[in-house]
């Protein structure tokens, strides 16, 4: 997609059901290969190529030819859970992950079978391993284990809490999938207590606190630099579809700290405790999200009310854009990639399911594609749909497939940001990637239909930075978006 569309109904007369079904499952297929941790995908090529069979058995041979992730890199066949595994080693530069334990979740999930099951149930082991002290913090000179020897340091337990997050989160990502889909809330609170012992562990401690919003309150996790408190910049990370805030770790706060800034990371509606636990869908008003966050930033003494940033990261780009569009007290904002519509995220063939007609598009759903679905591809669709229909969500976690598909396709097709966009007045950067199969074409548009000062940024395979949010390559992710910040925002 490399022009301008929009969301449309499709006159539901014109197209028998069965080929309706037919065209959805073909789509369907390949979702259910692509779909990974933060919304992305592996690209086209491996989608097309892995289609037919979303579970993989084994690690696939060196690529002969071109491909976004050849040779070395491949861990498994299907795009989905390779990755989930990519972001994992990734993570590691920012001490997010081990590479020796992932490496090692990878061959006993492939040793067992890769799929759904066997990816849940290997990465909630290791969640499990690293959220407890390790083995060897109670043993004493004598090495006995026993209860006098020594306690764990803190800096251990700090790194282990933030490896044991990760591990959660892929864990977490893929339990719809699994025989006990509803144990959802349970890994999302796993996860959630890891992150929250990293949070109080590190120095100074990561600041919590609660901002109301609507009829509720944004959690919120506000990092400082060590040092003496003074007024500086400050970057409001934004998570997308599906990431926890482990991956805001990774793509932002250390990057912030390094450069003696704050960064606050938060959940909003549709992510983290809001989904999980409060049953809160994404909301198509983002200003309503990012704008109490900014009030409550402008009261700290030690933030610079003139120098306060706002990062998206997968579609967590069009969430941003969309704030930025009405929030006007923000002095930057950095797209990671440009997101026009989330909608168009979705593969086309399921689209054309949605017709201006609820009752038919459900009719066609429930009648003639649902029946046909495979289990990964029942799998894919709870997924992505379960962050936009609190009754998607709930029958994700009873282990059924929703009924009713065209109430959450409208949030989804009401995040399109094509009108507003002109109304950003901050500085923008938009990032795009080579193998950007989840909104190609999208990065362009949206830097097409920006009025302000504005910056068009394309990570590249050639450094190893390709696909969505560039998942071997982090910390020069975090290069490009805080070089660019720094020079935004410099005095």
């Amino acid at each position: 997609m490399t022009h301008a569309r929009t969301p449309h109904h499709r006159d539901p007369a014109p197209a028998p059901a069965a080929l309706s079904r037919r065209s959805a499952l073909t789509g369907i297929a390949a979702a259910a290969g692509v779909l990974a941790a933060g919304g992305g995908t592996a690209g086209a090529e491996a989608a097309g190529a892995e289609a037919a069979g979303a579970a993989a058995v084994g690690p696939r041979p060196a690529a002969a030819g071109p491909g976004p992730t050849p040779g070395a890199m491949r861990l498994f066949t299907d795009p989905g859970f390779e990755f989930a595994a990519l972001l994992d080693l990734g993570a590691a530069g920012m001490r997010a992950s081990e590479v020796g334990e992932v490496l090692t979740a990878v061959n006993a999930i492939n040793a067992a079978g890769a799929s759904e099951q066997t990816f849940t149930e290997v990465f909630r082991s290791w969640g499990d391993r690293l959220a407890a002290p390790p083995a060897t913090a109670g043993r004493g000179a004598g090495g006995d284990g026993g209860d006098g020897g020594r306690d764990t340091p803190s800096q251990t337990r700090r790194f282990r809490s933030l490896r044991a997050a990760q591990y959660y989160a892929q864990a977490l990502f893929f339990v719809l999938g699994s025989a006990r889909p509803g144990e959802e809330e349970a890994l999302y609170r796993a996860g959630r207590g890891a992150w929250d012992t990293f949070g109080r562990l590190c120095s100074p401690a990561a600041v919590r606190a609660r901002v109301p919003y609507e009829d509720t309150h944004l959690p919120v996790w506000f990092f400082t630099p060590e040092g003496p408190a003074r007024p500086r910049p400050t970057v409001i990370l934004t998570n997308g579809s599906d990431g926890q805030n482990l991956d805001m770790w990774t793509y932002g706060v250390s990057a912030a700290l390094d450069r003696g800034w704050n960064a606050l990371v938060y959940d909003g509606p549709g992510q983290g405790r809001l989904l999980f636990v409060e049953e809160r869908i994404f909301t198509t008003r983002w200003e309503r999200v990012v704008s109490p966050l900014v009030d409550w930033l402008e009261r700290r003494e030690d933030v610079d009310g003139d120098r306060i940033a706002l990062t998206g990261l997968s579609m967590g780009g069009n969430l941003v854009a969309r704030a930025a569009a009405f929030e006007h007290r923000l002095a930057a904002v950095a797209c990671q990639p440009g997101c026009v519509s989330p909608w168009l995220g979705f593969d086309e063939e399921l689209r054309g399911i949605v017709t201006a007609d609820k009752t038919e598009t459900n009719r066609v759903w429930n009648e003639e594609v649902v029946p046909e679905l495979t289990p990964s591809q029942a799998y894919a669709v709870k997924k992505r749909f379960e962050v936009f229909s609190v009754e998607a969500l709930r029958a994700a976690r009873a282990g059924r497939v929703f009924t009713d598909l065209w109430t959450p396709a409208q949030v989804a097709m009401g995040l399109d940001i094509t009108k507003v966009a002109a109304r950003i007045k901050a500085p923008t950067l938009v990032l795009d990637y080579d193998f950007e199969q989840f909104y190609p074409g999208q990065p362009r548009q949206m830097y097409d239909l920006l009025r302000a000062r504005r910056e068009y940024v394309k990570l590249t395979r050639a450094t190893g930075a390709q696909l969505h949010c560039s998942p071997m390559a982090p910390q020069q992710h975090c290069d490009v978006v805080f070089d660019w910040l720094a020079d935004v925002l410099r005095r």
